[in-house]
């Protein structure tokens, strides 16, 4: 078997990529953290010191992602064109499933972006909850599938595909039914999700006067007062989980998702 991060001598290098053709690639990966029931309990509820916890964990993972390359050595830096991090509350066996998505067009493939994800959101988690509860278990972190490049496709078995809904493609993770007229998705995350009194909303792009996010946040105002809170500047917004600014352009089917700030530590 050759190990292709070493030369002839043993010696550890970065792979040349350069003649490689490039091709769409894409892997996924899961792990799991276990914990406490009463944990998982006040996780689910909001309740705990921190904030949002999932929605924190996600940011996390998908930040670690992008800067896999200086987390591991002789990882290439990547222009990955989606990550997402999707989360799964298993009550019969406490834990909560940590699944990411990782893809993009290029040479060299994203599982160890995919990787990384899954641990630095499972981390996070850790983090969020370890106030009330240290002996949480990191575990079962693993490459379920790989698309792309020379060396073919890869499949784990006995794995669950991740669920797809409307019109998702193979492998990504959605959630909800799929919206005929263009519009985007909106949700609205911890603290914000009480003060708007709503957790997710449909917003047409054709009632957008300009389609980013300050035209969003425009005609969510006009449609009920109490959505006047997301001009507030400690407003924060990811558009498909990747944080974006009131410049930023929306298209067709795109999750916008509002949310406070949040710490660590």
């Amino acid at each position: 078997m050759h190990l292709t991060h070493l030369n002839a001598l043993g010696e550890a290098n970065m792979v040349d990529v350069g003649d490689k053709q490039e091709t769409r690639r894409e892997a996924v990966a899961s792990g799991r953290i276990v914990m406490q029931p009463e944990t998982l309990k006040l996780l689910t509820s909001g309740e705990l010191p921190k904030g949002d916890v999932l929605a924190t964990a996600r940011i996390a993972g998908i930040q670690a992602a992008k800067r896999t390359h200086e987390l591991i050595p002789l990882c290439h830096s990547l222009a990955l064109s989606k990550v997402s991090v999707e989360f799964e509350v298993n009550l019969a066996d406490s834990c909560v499933n940590v699944t990411a998505l990782c893809r993009l067009n290029g040479r060299t493939g994203v599982e160890m972006e995919a990787l990384t994800a899954v641990s630095v959101a499972c981390l996070t988690l850790y983090d969020m909850c370890k106030a009330v509860d240290k002996n949480m278990c990191i575990e079962a972190i693993q490459l379920d599938s790989k698309q792309g490049g020379q060396r073919g496709d890869y499949q784990r078995t006995n794995v669950q595909t991740p669920i797809v809904t409307g019109d998702g493609v193979s492998g990504e993770v959605s959630v909800g039914e799929r919206f005929s007229p263009p519009c985007v998705r909106v949700k609205f995350l911890a603290e914000l999700r009480e003060r708007v009194g709503e957790s997710e909303a449909v917003v047409e792009l054709d009632d957008l006067t300009s389609r980013d996010i300050s035209g969003l946040k425009s005609a969510l105002v006009q449609r009920d007062v109490r959505f006047s809170v997301l001009t507030d500047q400690r407003t924060l917004c990811a558009i498909n989980q990747v944080m974006a600014n009131d410049d930023a352009l929306v298209t067709d089917d795109d999750e916008v998702a509002f949310f406070p700030p949040v710490t660590g530590g």
